[in-house]
């Protein structure tokens, strides 16, 4: 009996590949400022080239990736400017959102948070970065949905989108992903005690310790990319 071929609807074909660049950025898989050869990703993820196109232009739309003329998409590169002004903007958001959220969450939205908690401790634990990350991340859009705000959704999507890849980065380092992790542990007892002051401050402290273990590690590049001679 031959097998039954199902046929993937186009839409949904360019939607899996963008979440599959998405993840090749955030990871540093392509670094910040790389061009996106559309023949080597193609091989990669195993696609033609339209569903690939369709799915730059997603991200692009996103900001993750920029279209230049005559050079094609470039992989969103952020100048230290550009990230403190980022951050400014996603603390008070990722605020509002802990504050909303710990007035509106119902008991399932909580319980799910805390379940969410529990596997990114464990990835932690196994210092599994890509899934603990995939797992803080998700925690994070959970308590932005749990404040039930669209138009505040909508916003933190599109400023979080171009700071993925740099959230990823900042938890290489031991000691300040320990730090993260004990943050996340005071935001499930916030939110568990229903607390918006409480969930405001330390949404507030973790992104400010998280913009500055972002700037760091872009100093320390920029250090590293600058010749000896220059810096004696």
């Amino acid at each position: 009996m031959a097998a039954e071929v199902i046929t993937i609807p186009r839409a949904a074909l360019h939607e899996q590949v963008a979440q599959r660049l998405r993840q090749m950025l955030v990871e540093n898989r392509i670094p910040p400022g790389a061009k996106l050869n559309e023949r080597e990703l193609c091989a990669a993820l195993n696609v033609s080239r339209t569903p690939l196109r369709e799915a730059i232009k997603m991200l692009a739309a996103e900001g993750l990736v920029e279209l230049v003329p005559n050079r094609g998409a470039i992989a969103l590169a952020l100048t230290e400017h550009d990230v403190a002004n980022t951050f400014e903007v996603m603390a008070g958001l990722e605020a509002l959102s802990g504050e909303l959220a710990a007035r509106r969450v119902t008991d399932e939205e909580l319980a799910e948070i805390r379940a969410l908690h529990f596997e990114m401790m464990a990835a932690y634990t196994r210092r599994d970065l890509s899934a603990y990350y995939s797992l803080n991340s998700r925690i994070h859009r959970a308590i932005n949905a749990a404040a039930k705000n669209p138009v505040l959704t909508t916003t933190y999507n599109q400023v979080n989108a171009r700071l993925q890849a740099l959230r990823f980065r900042s938890n290489q380092d031991g000691a300040k992903w320990k730090h993260a992790v004990g943050e996340h542990e005071k935001m499930i007892e916030a939110l568990s005690e229903r607390d918006p002051a409480a969930m405001r401050d330390v949404l507030l402290a973790h992104l400010t310790h998280k913009r500055d273990a972002v700037l760091e590690l872009l100093r320390e590049d920029v250090t590293a990319k600058t010749p000896s001679k220059a810096r004696r």
